[in-house]
């Protein structure tokens, strides 16, 4: 699958350091099987996929029966795991919003809804939610499955100054081309005690330092960004907001670990996964910035 309009980085994202460097060729497991290169910032150790499709040429890289986000398919022993824990997760999620910003109900913006599960979770709980999908199959499955009209990303930029209690991005930022533009729309919605939630992989983890360029949270090229805590200080400073504090995804050490060794192996080492995780896990039981996956709740400054 060739993309002919490729996006060439010269300087670093986050900090515009020209001190990049290639460091990993990936393989796109999940539908090209293209090779794409991931680059690092020496100053602010940001991660990015170099050489990607535009915004209007990626598209195709989502087209995939497998890509869980877009399609819920509960297909194979690693989805069918991800569903019988999202039950879970979901309310932790609910319980998160309501504790970090004061609020049993308020109005809320939830980014990269996908099939719309926590939108409907916190619909249900009373709070007025706007969800934004790019994807048409998954706004497609949210209408579907879960009843709710999803809008297209445009409309974010239709938001009025000050509208939200929170907005929340579940594993949503490393997909976003205009990732400047999103998170300057970002301060000016969020009301001044608000919340920005962002989920991101944490490449810096025990686990993608044991996959290494298997590990499956890489996901080039839907992935565009790779973030350390580092680089997530240094670009929520840059746009106004400073890092209340941070928490810990503990599945999803094993679910990326159950997808790397499948990409490395060829076949499903649970066990070795599982154990991989949970290793993972146990070097980040007291610090959350070793974490497979952060939620990083941002306020402004």
């Amino acid at each position: 699958m060739m993309n002919d309009f490729p996006i060439h980085y010269t300087d670093c994202l986050v900090c515009n350091s020209k001190e990049i460097q290639k460091v990993l060729d990936i393989q796109d497991y999940t539908v090209s099987k293209d090779f794409f290169e991931v680059w690092h910032c020496n100053q602010c150790t940001f991660r990015f996929t170099q050489n990607i499709p535009s915004a209007v040429n990626i598209g195709p890289y989502y087209q995939s029966a497998s890509y869980i986000s877009h399609s819920d398919t509960q297909e194979g022993f690693i989805h069918k795991c991800y569903h019988l824990v999202r039950s879970y997760t979901l309310q932790v999620k609910q319980k998160l919003i309501q504790k970090t910003t004061g609020k049993k109900t308020g109005d809320l913006l939830d980014v990269g809804a996908g099939t719309g599960a926590f939108s409907k979770t916190m619909k249900n709980a009373g709070w007025l939610v706007t969800a934004l999908e790019p994807d048409e199959t998954a706004r497609q499955n949210a209408l579907e499955k879960n009843g709710l009209a999803l809008l297209s990303p445009d409309q974010l930029y239709q938001c009025k100054p000050d509208s939200f209690d929170a907005i929340t991005m579940w594993h949503v930022l490393e997909h976003v081309h205009d990732l400047h533009g999103y998170l300057n729309m970002f301060h000016t919605i969020l009301r001044q005690n608000g919340r920005l939630v962002i989920a991101v992989p944490n490449y810096t983890s025990y686990d993608a330092s044991k996959y290494q360029s298997f590990w499956a949270a890489y996901d080039v090229p839907r992935h565009l960004y790779h973030f350390s805590p580092q680089s997530m200080a240094v670009l929520a400073e840059k746009k106004g907001f400073k890092i209340n504090s941070m928490k810990p995804m503990w599945f999803d050490s094993f679910y990326v670990s159950m997808l790397s060794e499948q990409y490395k192996t060829g076949c499903n080492q649970y066990f070795r996964a599982f154990w991989n995780g949970l290793i993972s896990n146990m070097k980040s039981l007291f610090d959350s910035k070793k974490c497979s996956s952060v939620i990083y709740i941002l306020e402004k400054k």
